[in-house]
């Protein structure tokens, strides 16, 4: 009988409900080939009902123990727990006895989960002292929360994703939901399908998959979002449309923030030319706006990453509270979580300006208030420091000791050369991760194996504030402990065994639930309270069903938005206009950088693939990184489609190939984030981002840098596949691509060199001459013309030979597909004679070439999508029912109909000669 366990997905901040099978899952087996019963969407969970997009439909794929760090590592070397935790505490109170608590901080993660936050809040800012205690969410929603937090009073999400689905306008600003959100933007996406009155609007410089919903596309000069939302403040004035009733009884500031909104928006047209779109472009938008009372505005990262992003947020929020167009259904700002924890983080006092449950160190009594609640010996009293500050101290030797959790700042931040220079210097540097080998893992003194999903036990909570339980049904391999565990090990050895004596994370949660509601009442009214849950036993922590905060004696069951009574968290309950003056980004192209860079994910890929990269299927549509750019910028710069290419900054330079793209925007490029040097020869590209951030929020400007892009001249493209890890030192440029079985990888060299030996050296890491005997045979292939090499090394058995390893070199870029070569890996029967002939060719004729993977669910290619096409599968639908592509997770939708629209136009083309001829 199969057993399922529900859980959470650990991707975005959706947080859509998982079904897990348990049940053939043992400590230290985990059958990875051959496992039939894959992970499902929960149909009950309120976030996805029953979806999964194909990172959570593959999720078994990246819990193997491969590369899994399973037991503590002190100085390069194992050790036991009990070293660990003694050398952590021990050099913790030592450098805050000799240079006070400030010299100690935490650098976190929306990864990890709430009670795992509270504990490290805790311990910090209420045992130690210090408000040190950052994490990647700041590089995700601060700017968000700061704006929320001048609006509002408090950083409050006040719709629900219902929402969503009942608007009649959806403004989408800096967010390809598509990519990011697939699960909520198929809600979106069925939402205008019903309705298709419904208007949908993307305000993005990139043309991106979300556009294939949208009615109207503002690609916008990047950083002018709050010329666009000050223009909509000003034209409802101008046209009648705003709520003054609203205005007048729960709100402040409203003339002030007029009056700037006219001096920097005086027309649409003023507007228009700054912005770079048309002014019928943003007519439209006005006039949709203005017409359209349930109006949502949908925002992300292209607002948050941003040096002006809280004035960004700050725009969008001002027109809702001019129109009165909050606290309703279908109404609303909106910021999409990027992480699958952001928001609990944020919940605990997770970041370094907050104090806990949603209490800074500036709110009347707060810090007086959890001192009192912890019992708290030494209190921090003041902001810490934010991540870009906190690693700028680190270097200056004011920071002696990090304890780095779930994370990968090597990769993230920006300056990725500071970062580097930061943890070399730093006396101890701590890193809890459940990966043995990432770029900031290199950079530890003390490695602590911790616990991952399908392990971890604890809650989570979403974009529209829903708690779920994140369940560890799975045992911990190795010496692997849970985040919170460590910690409290640790605190109890620095002297606070009462404070810190958790025995289950269910312990950790009633206490935070219980702060939350502790003296909330009255006058000191906060937004953030799940008192309502303060006394759940473990029972029924344990079955503990979704819900949105807050909860409390007279709320339940939770509550689906937030200030429908008018009434927001400031002193006077009034919510507060903010003037904002647009500011452009910081960096301006100039003859050196003259191209404007934005960074932004994947569809099948998160973050810098700890997780994500160990699942083969999730590298089909995108394999290695590339830099997206025009056609007009490569015909100017002489670059081809595929080839390598130099990007450079002011500080630092990476080697990817192009990607040529119409729909890119000339004068700009985009880079994916997530390749390390794990998985890469030379592409972290938060190298090329400078530390430019928000002064108000502390979030770098990752969207916007300028940078420089020259062609890389090249003798060989290739790529190469082989059982075991090749030595790669001889390439220029190497890509690890991951595969069920073996390694491959994507290589470049610049200069002519022996191929043979080459290849000889990288199987055997010893010359040609000393590899040349023994139990392999080297098959290869010279086409003088064409100038290419392949190279196939089989075992010496007759017929039980099999493929070691296989090496393609080519002139130009477009090399033979490699699925069958990486297939014949995973195979245990030998090869057959005409599989033997095919080695060199690439692909036997009778094996199909898919193309390029499109659909990662259900692994269809472009050349079989372009066949169906051709057959008469002119819709999404048509070829879903013909393929399945786009039936699962629906995220290549959008680029199944591009390929419909390119095909059939195509096909229509090639008719119509054929007529005139």
């Amino acid at each position: 009988m199969q057993v399922i366990g529900k859980t959470t997905c650990p991707y975005c901040g959706v947080g859509c409900g998982v079904d897990f099978p348990v049940n053939e899952w043992k400590e230290d087996i985990r059958p990875l080939e051959n496992n039939k019963n894959k992970v499902c969407g929960d149909a009950h969970h309120p976030a996805n009902f029953g979806r999964l997009c194909v990172k959570g439909s593959n999720l078994i794929d990246t819990l193997g123990l491969d590369g899994r760090l399973l037991h503590p590592v002190v100085k390069g070397k194992q050790a036991s727990w009990d070293t660990a935790l003694d050398t952590i505490s021990t050099k913790i109170k030592q450098v805050v006895e000799e240079y006070g608590p400030d010299a100690f901080a935490f650098y976190l993660s929306g990864q990890i989960l709430t009670e795992d936050y509270y504990v490290a809040n805790k311990l910090a800012k209420g045992f130690i002292g210090t408000a040190n205690v950052d994490t990647n969410s700041r590089l995700c929603m601060a700017s968000a929360v700061v704006g929320y937090k001048r609006a509002f009073g408090t950083d409050t999400v006040p719709c629900c994703y219902e929402d969503l689905e009942q608007c009649d306008l959806l403004i989408m600003i800096g967010s390809n939901a598509a990519w990011t959100h697939p699960v909520l933007f198929q809600r979106i996406s069925a939402a205008k399908q019903k309705r298709p009155e419904m208007k949908v609007v993307v305000i993005d410089p990139r043309e991106t998959a979300t556009c294939d919903i949208a009615d109207l596309h503002l690609a916008i000069t990047p950083g002018s979002d709050a010329l666009i939302f000050n223009t909509l403040l000003v034209e409802s004035e101008r046209r009648g449309k705003l709520d003054y009733q609203f205005i007048n009884d729960h709100t402040n500031g409203f003339k002030d923030t007029v009056q700037a909104a006219r001096a920097s928006s005086p027309s649409i047209e003023n507007t228009a030319q700054e912005a770079g779109i048309s002014v019928n472009e943003l007519s439209q938008l006005v006039k949709w706006w203005c017409q359209t009372e349930r109006s949502v505005s949908f925002y992300s990262q292209g607002v948050n990453q941003s040096s002006s992003g809280v004035d960004k947020a700050n725009a969008i929020i001002n027109c809702h509270l001019a129109t009165g167009r909050i606290g309703r259904e279908g109404m609303g700002p909106f910021s999409i979580t990027g992480q699958p924890n952001a928001m609990g983080g944020r919940e605990v006092g997770g970041l370094a300006n907050q104090l806990a449950a949603h209490m800074d160190f500036t709110t009347p009594g707060a810090i007086d208030l959890v001192q009192q609640f912890w019992h708290a010996p030494k209190m921090a009293t003041q902001n810490g420091l934010k991540a870009v500050d906190m690693f700028q101290a680190i270097e200056e030797g004011k920071v002696k000791v990090v304890w780095i959790m779930s994370t990968n700042p090597m990769v993230s931040l920006p300056d990725t050369n500071q970062v580097r220079r930061a943890l070399e210097k730093c006396e101890l540097v701590i890193v809890s991760d459940c990966q043995m080998n990432t770029d900031t893992a290199a950079m530890a003194d003390v490695l602590l194996p911790a616990t991952t999903w399908s392990e971890k036990d604890g809650t989570v909570t979403n974009s529209e504030r829903r708690i779920s339980r994140q369940r560890g049904l799975l045992p911990a391999p190795g010496e692997a402990k849970h985040d919170w565990w460590a910690m409290c090990e640790v605190a109890k050895r620095m002297g606070f065994m009462k404070a810190f004596n958790y025995a289950s994370p269910n312990e950790i949660f009633i206490e935070h639930a219980a702060l939350s509601a502790f003296e909330n009442a009255g006058s000191t009214l906060r937004d953030f309270d799940i008192g309502g849950l303060s006394t759940l036993s473990k029972p029924e922590y344990d079955a503990l069903s979704p819900i949105q905060w807050p909860v409390t004696p007279s709320q339940p069951q939770g509550t689906k938005r937030m200030f429908e009574d008018g009434l927001f968290f400031t002193p006077d309950r009034k919510a507060r206009f903010i003037p904002i003056t647009p500011k452009a980004p910081v960096e301006r192209p100039s003859e050196q950088w003259p191209l404007v860079l934005n960074t932004g994910r994947l569809r099948d890929q998160w973050h810098t693939m700890t997780r994500t990269g160990k699942a083969s299927i999730l590298l089909n549509h995108s394999e290695q990184p590339y830099v997206e750019m025009s056609p007009s910028d490569a015909e100017r710069l002489a670059v081809k489609d595929k080839t390598l290419v130099k990007l450079s900054s002011r500080v630092g330079e990476v080697l990817m190939r192009a990607k040529i793209n119409e729909k890119q925007k000339s004068g700009n490029v985009f880079v994916p984030i997530h390749w390390t040097n794990q998985y890469n020869s030379a592409n972290v590209i938060s190298s090329l981002v400078p530390q430019v951030f928000d002064p108000l929020s502390g979030q770098p400007e990752s969207k916007h840098a300028c940078v420089n892009l020259e062609p890389v001249e090249c003798t060989y493209y290739g790529y190469a596949l082989a059982l075991n890890p090749l030595e790669l030192s001889a390439f220029d440029y190497w890509s690890d691509v991951t595969i069920p079985k073996g390694k491959r990888y994507e290589v470049a060299i610049k200069l002519p060199l022996d191929l043979s030996s080459l290849v000889h050296k990288a199987v055997y890491n010893k010359s040609e001459q000393s590899a040349s005997s023994g139990d392999i045979e080297c098959l290869t292939y010279t086409n003088p013309i064409t100038n290419e090499h392949r190279f196939a090394f089989i075992t010496k058995a007759g017929s039980e030979s099999r493929l070691v390893a296989a090496f393609y070199f080519s002139p130009l870029p477009n090399l033979p597909d490699s699925r069958w070569l990486t297939s014949l890996f995973e195979r245990e029967d030998p090869l057959n004679t005409s599989e033997r002939i095919a080695l060199l060719a690439g692909l036997p004729a009778d094996v199909e070439d898919k193309g390029d993977i499109i659909c990662s669910c259900f692994q269809v290619g472009s050349k079989q999508i372009e066949a169906s096409i051709h057959k008469g599968c002119r819709s999404a639908e048509a070829l879903g029912d013909s393929l399945k592509c786009g039936t699962n997770c629906g995220s290549c939708i959008p680029e199944l109909k591009a390929l419909i629209e390119s095909t059939s136009t195509t096909s229509t083309t090639l008719d119509s000669e054929e007529l005139a001829s």
